[in-house]
């Protein structure tokens, strides 16, 4: 479905970006595995798709230096000879209150979460445009771009930018078709829910809250993005699929 493109995933050294790396390679593409600071993480990854028939490479990259950014989409264009697929997933929470939020939590996942997004969104259009056959810009957000947090506000804030980024650039970069869309999970079993899935009474409300009844595997959320990045989904723009189970229905924020 996704042969001959090739896709950048930020953060996609574990988590819901090592699958969605997986996801793409396993549908043809070519694939640039962002990490910050854990190469080991990057490298298993690229161990996972090493059989499949695209190629793939890891890049080191802090996604929140617009110079970063820049070296995974010269890496992407040097390595396949283009840029079809941009996944801006790279994420961080200091899951504190408005009232408990230093300066530096605030700035580091504002850095991490949406000033990688827009200016991992700009440098991704600026090359397709350049190239003249269109692509996908991919926003993990999450349900808390709509659905309050209380005790994670910074979280909550930088996926609320998100989701208005997905919304503008759509419309802007339409012309382009590039397509941008958002992509928002619910509870999803990786480290970041960590401190939630070791505990079994803070596991069993969020059951409870999911009308499904359980979390997601990183592998259903990457398979809506692989969906996103191909071509039945070429009419959807400007706005989210949200993979939630449910529970922004449900329940009151968690």
């Amino acid at each position: 479905m996704l042969k001959g493109k090739s896709a950048v995933v930020t953060g996609g050294s574990g988590g819901i970006g090592a699958a969605i790396a997986i996801e793409l390679a396993k549908q043809g593409a070519r694939v640039v595995i962002d990490y910050h600071s854990h190469p080991g993480g990057a490298e298993e990854v690229k161990k996972q798709i090493t059989g499949f028939e695209g190629g793939c490479l890891t890049v080191q990259a802090d996604v929140g230096k617009p110079s970063d950014l820049q070296k995974l989409v010269a890496s992407a264009v040097q390595a396949f000879g283009s840029l079809d697929i941009w996944v801006n997933n790279a994420g961080i929470e200091t899951r504190t209150s408005i009232l408990d939020t230093t300066e530096s939590d605030y700035d580091k996942v504002m850095q991490v979460n949406l000033k990688s997004a827009f200016f991992g969104t700009q440098a991704a259009a600026k090359q397709m445009i350049k190239q003249g056959n269109g692509g996908r810009i991919i926003n993990i957000t999450s349900v808390h771009e709509d659905w309050p947090m209380p005790g994670n506000t910074p979280y909550c804030l930088s996926k609320g930018g998100m989701r208005m980024l997905t919304r503008t650039a759509g419309i802007e970069l339409a012309k382009h078709n590039i397509l941008v869309v958002g992509l928002g999970p619910g509870a999803v079993a990786t480290p970041i829910n960590l401190s939630t899935m070791k505990d079994p009474s803070l596991m069993a409300k969020l059951n409870a809250a999911i009308p499904l009844g359980r979390m997601a595997k990183p592998e259903e959320i990457a398979s809506v993005a692989a969906f996103l990045a191909g071509p039945g989904a070429s009419y959807i723009s400007a706005t989210t699929i949200f993979a939630d189970g449910g529970i922004m229905h449900q329940s009151p924020g968690l």
